[in-house]
């Protein structure tokens, strides 16, 4: 099987903790070069020292926001004047928690910015030196709720959903230049937002967290949470060139929780 990325760079968004750093650390495993993205720049120095190099790769870090698209395209544009960029991770803090019909409008305008708009702009600027490479894949972490609404995360599951759809159509559009546009659906898995998530439900109907993660934990066949590593796994099969004919795909990674097929 070969999962060789050696000479090929990917840039990982959302890359310095929790899905991403996991995916980013599979990713330097199978060779690559790896440009993590995130805001904190002292997280990201930290981080990227910790990526393997023992196939002589190079690892790079840009503090932007997502929030800032404007200055986020610069920062990416300057750093292809360096080389193209083959591999494209799209993975995006979640919005906060909360029903729906409460949700201002303005915070759906900013989770869709945030979302979509920049995998929208950043799939437009790489694909040019992907379409030269012959070779390029995109990766959009998103949700099991695009597959399964989950009550709580009214703009998740609305962006998330909008998100896969994008994905699909871009795949379509890509596939026959040899760029693969998939969607990973993290379940529950051990992370810092997993955290919050439980916290925040414990607190409105008066449980612990510990309560809430005993009661997810038994809806999942597996009967565990998901590690991220076990996730970055998945990201980086898929990246890799032995997934070169899965296109257009949401890849659930959720222990078998989803209810349907």
């Amino acid at each position: 099987m070969n999962l060789n990325l050696k000479g090929r760079t990917a840039l990982v968004c959302g890359g310095s903790q929790g899905l991403g750093a996991a995916i980013a650390t599979e990713l330097a495993l199978l060779g690559a070069n790896v440009i993590v993205l995130a805001r904190r720049e002292a997280v990201l120095v930290t981080f990227v020292q910790t990526l393997d190099c023992s196939q002589g790769q190079t690892h790079e870090w840009i503090a932007a926001d997502a929030h800032v698209p404007e200055l986020l395209l610069l920062k990416i544009k300057e750093r292809l004047q360096k080389g193209p960029i083959e591999i494209l991770v799209n993975n995006t803090g979640g919005p906060a928690a909360g029903p729906l019909l409460a949700t201002p409008v303005l915070d759906l305008e900013k989770a869709f910015q945030a979302h979509l708009s920049v995998s929208h702009l950043l799939t437009q600027a790489l694909v040019p030196g992907m379409k030269a490479a012959g070779f390029g894949r995109i990766i959009n972490v998103l949700s099991t709720s695009v597959k399964q609404p989950i009550d709580g995360l009214g703009i998740s599951n609305t962006v998330r959903s909008a998100v896969a759809n994008w994905a699909k159509t871009m795949a379509n559009e890509l596939g026959g230049d040899g760029i693969t546009v998939n969607n990973v659906l993290p379940g529950y898995t051990n992370t810092q937002r997993l955290q919050y998530l439980f916290a925040n439900q414990a607190e409105k109907v008066g449980l612990l967290p510990e309560d809430i993660l005993k009661k997810t934990v038994a809806l999942i066949p597996a009967g565990r949470l998901g590690e991220p590593a076990e996730f970055g796994a998945a990201v980086a099969f898929l990246c890799s060139p032995a997934g070169a004919y899965i296109n257009g795909i949401n890849l659930p990674v959720d222990g078998g929780r989803l209810s349907g097929l």
